[in-house]
């Protein structure tokens, strides 16, 4: 037997002043696609804002549907809408801003599990990683380098 290892690391800023500034304009954009969000089941809304490679920058929100899991996370409707739009450019920057409507989120909400996962379809696509900075609706910012630091083990086309 062997044991391996996986360590992340990611950094975090205090709010969105120590930002660069691309990257605040960038939260800021997310926070008005938030406000876009349709989420009246759980009163969890999130805004998601991409930038790509030609400067376009595309957002999102989440979108819920009284049949789940018929509803489409934020981050996913908007990583869809920038690869049917935009299929030869790169995904540079993603942010995300999330938080309840029922209890204030001051801590980093990082993508769920299958967020995750289109992400890192679109990271082996474009041969190169996406920065994703996620943050609640205040407080922190987290930045990680890479979707391979939120989903270390990834399952992409090569295993098929």
């Amino acid at each position: 037997m062997k044991e391996i290892k996986i360590e992340t690391t990611l950094q975090v800023f205090d709010d969105l002043s120590e930002l660069p500034k691309e990257v605040e304009n960038l939260m800021r954009k997310a926070k008005k696609a938030r406000e876009k969000a349709y989420a009246p089941y759980s009163n969890f809304y999130v805004g998601v804002a991409i930038r790509l490679d030609n400067q376009e920058i595309i957002t999102g929100s989440n979108q819920e549907n009284a049949s789940y899991p018929s509803g489409l996370c934020a981050e996913r409707t908007a990583i869809y809408y920038a690869g049917a739009k935009y299929p030869e450019n790169k995904m540079l920057t993603m942010a995300i801003i999330a938080g309840s409507k029922t209890n204030k989120t001051s801590s980093p909400i990082p993508p769920c599990g299958a967020c995750r996962q289109a992400i890192a379809e679109y990271e082996v696509k474009q041969n190169s990683p996406i920065e994703i900075y996620f943050m609640g609706e205040t407080g922190k910012i987290a930045k990680s380098d890479s979707l391979a630091n939120l989903l270390p083990l990834v399952f992409d086309k090569s295993a098929l």
